[in-house]
Parts: structure tokens; sequence; C-alpha cells
């Protein structure tokens, strides 16, 4: 099998999600396009350099339908003898197409791949593909269907996590956060966003909320609340498949669950080959990838048993792993995490998450990937793993070590 190494890995900043938000004018083919520049122009990528674009991204309708991924190739600098790949695997989208790259080259199709993924959350919105498992009551009903913030709420009644707990760890997520932009962390890896003009449009996360304390997130009402026990009382079909709950704790607010953000991520994939022939230096190798289904009401376990797949398959121990991203959809989701596994938070997501800078589904895979390897880096770190809870019960996972 030929190893897999990333060669390069950049990311957008994260815009708000929504009208207001610094890249609302900005579509999910530009934005996509303008990292395949960034990743020509820092590689000097020419001709056929690689050999196909797979990219994320999960709300596959309207302008981000119709196989994104040749659309972004074809708004590019790109040669377009390149094709293009559009993939969905709901939160991991991003990080699968990485994956799936990676696992190409293993198998000897192709040399060099760009994988990453993208999301326009402002501009369309999540679920507006009207996803069958969610509206379809003949798979709804079998499955025991609830909306994911109900799901996290779950974990944590499952668990035994508080209010407090949550809150403390979304703290702790906008001040590393806030640390990490102030250190210039993330500096190797943004690229900025500018207009038709050239004129920068966004150069930072912009959804960060640095003065958030305990306090302030005190005050917020828990957000999946009324819709579990009011309208339309999904607590009840939570009941139904957990009877030995005998009531969901609702503790997750707008303030310990992840922000709904526009941006985009991609990374360079190659062969040592390919990085000889371009002269071009990797970063880290792709020494293991996996991928797992779970309960799907639950739905946001994941990382715990795609940890234990992907360990076991590559022969390693939890205690061979220095750092983890471990995405922040909701508080509970890392908790458990951390729980499951006795992993300190200090080894996990030191530089903040999608809680403080926001979740955009289908490029944070990818930007978690190169998070975790600027942070190997910066602190002189050999092994990490990334890896995310996704929509409908799965989990993925990939772990990278410097070369």
């Amino acid at each position: 099998m030929t190893d897999a190494y990333i060669y390069d890995a950049i990311r957008t900043p994260r815009g708000k999600g929504r009208k207001d938000g610094s890249l609302h004018e900005v579509t999910s083919a530009r934005l996509s396009a303008g990292m395949l520049n960034a990743l020509k122009s820092r590689n000097n990528l020419e001709g056929h350099a690689v050999e196909d674009v797979i990219w994320g991204n999960v709300t596959q309708v309207k302008e981000a339908g119709g196989c994104l991924a040749r659309t972004a190739v074809l708004l590019s600098e790109l040669d377009q003898s390149i094709p293009g790949l559009a993939i969905n695997r709901f939160c991991a989208s991003g990080m699968e197409a990485v994956n799936l790259a990676a696992n190409q080259i293993a198998g000897g199709a192709g040399d060099g791949y760009i994988a990453g993924g993208v999301e326009m959350m402002g501009r369309v919105p999540m679920g507006s593909d009207g996803a069958a498992i969610a509206v379809d009551p003949a798979i709804a009903m079998n499955t025991y269907f609830v909306p994911q913030g109900i799901s996290a709420d779950i974990i944590a009644t499952e668990y035994g996590f508080s209010r407090e707990e949550a809150d403390q760890f979304a703290v702790a997520s906008q001040q590393r956060a806030e640390k990490a932009w102030k250190e210039g962390r993330f500096d190797k890896s943004i690229v900025p966003v500018k207009d038709q003009n050239g004129l920068t449009i966004l150069d930072h996360d912009e959804y960060m909320r640095p003065q958030t304390d305990m306090e302030s997130l005190g005050g917020l009402k828990a957000a999946f609340k009324e819709m579990g026990e009011v309208m339309p009382g999904f607590d009840k079909i939570a009941l139904m498949k957990y009877p030995h709950l005998e009531r969901i704790n609702h503790i997750h607010t707008a303030g310990n669950s992840s922000g709904i953000v526009d941006g985009a991520a991609g990374l360079l994939i190659g062969s040592k080959e390919f990085g000889e022939k371009l002269g071009l230096k990797p970063r880290a190798r792709i020494r293991q990838t996996a991928k797992i289904g779970t309960d799907p009401t639950i739905m946001l376990t994941g990382p715990v048993p795609v940890t234990e797949k992907i360990l076991a398959d590559s022969g390693m121990a939890i205690s061979d792993i220095d750092l983890f991203e471990v995405n922040e959809a909701f508080s509970s989701v890392v908790l458990r995490f951390m729980q499951a596994f006795g992993v300190d938070h200090d080894k996990v997501n030191v530089n903040g998450g999608s809680i403080a800078m926001g979740h955009p589904l289908g490029a944070t895979g990818a930007m978690i990937l190169g998070i975790l390897l600027d942070e190997m880096e910066r602190s002189d770190k050999e092994v990490g793993l990334a890896t995310l809870c996704i929509a409908s019960g799965m989990g993925a996972a990939t772990i990278i070590e410097r070369v």
C-alpha cells in the first residue's frame, strides 16, 4: 500500500451564517474555488496536477447542488482536465473527502488529490434538502428520529453531564479560540476571503464571543426543551427508545452548542512520489482512517466507537495519541469522548472549537485536520487524532503523524 501524505492544509475564516455575516454574498462555488486557487498558487500546481478534487458539502441543493466540486474546479484556475466529486457524510463530509483521497492513493488510484469541503449555511440553510430520514414517516418512525439537539441532551442525560459542565466547556472553547487567534496559531492556514476587487471581506473567525463567561451562559434558555417537552414532543420518542431514562435533561443552549457559520477548507494530499515530482515537503502521513455507524436516535456518540475502531485497526492505544480534535457539535459530545477514554481536556481542542468558531457542516472535518496539524507542529507533537459525530448515527476519524 502507498502512504498518503498531507502537503498543505488551508481554510477560510468562518463567517456568521446569516444575512449580516461577512460571507453572505459569497456563493458556495466561489468560496470553494478560492480554496482551490490558493492551493494551486501555494504549491505551484500546473496542468493535470492532481487526480481529482473531492469536496464535501452537506446541503446539496440549489447553488450548492449539481456536483459542486466540479463547478468549483471550472470556476477556479485549476486545469479543466481535473474532475470533481461531491460527497456527503453529513458533518464529516470534509474529513471523509480527505480520507477517501488518502485511500485512493493507498490503493494506487492516482498519486495526488485536493480534498476538503464547504458549507454556506447562511445561503443554503441546514435541512433545506428535505432529508428523508427526518421527513419520511416510514423511516423516521422506525429509527425513532429526533433532532440533533435532542440527541445531545440524551447524551447529557445518559452519561450524567450537567448544565454547569456544558457551560464550563463552552467558556473554555471561547477562551482557547481567542488565545489561539491572538497568538497567531492559525496564521499558516488562514486564507482571507476577498471580493471581486481584491478587497478583504473577512480575515478572522467572526462568530467568536470571547467575552463569554459562566454568568452570560447561565442566562440562556435551554434551546431544545420546548421541542422536547411541548411541541412536537420529541422527548416522548426518546423515552420510547430509552425507557430506563425517567426524563430528558435539557442542558444545551445556543452558548454551549456549535455555531451556524459559512466557511471552506482544503488539503493537498499525495504520495511521496507526488511531492518529489513537485518539489513539495510532506507535513504529515495519514496513518489510518475509519468510519462507523451508530445508534441513529442518540446519534452523536460516534466519536467513541469510531476511535475504538481506528485504534484497533492501527494497533494503537489511546495513550499513543498526543493531541485530539473532537468536533464541538455540542458540549456533551466532547464531554462524553473525554469521559469514555479518560483523556484530559489539556489534550483536546487546545485551540478551541466549533462552539467558539462555528461549524460549517461540510467543511469542518477538513478544518479540524488542518488545525490539528498546525498545532502538532507548533507544540512539537508527533501523533494526532481528529474525529466527528455525524447526523443519523455515524462517526469518522483520522490519525495523522508528523514526518
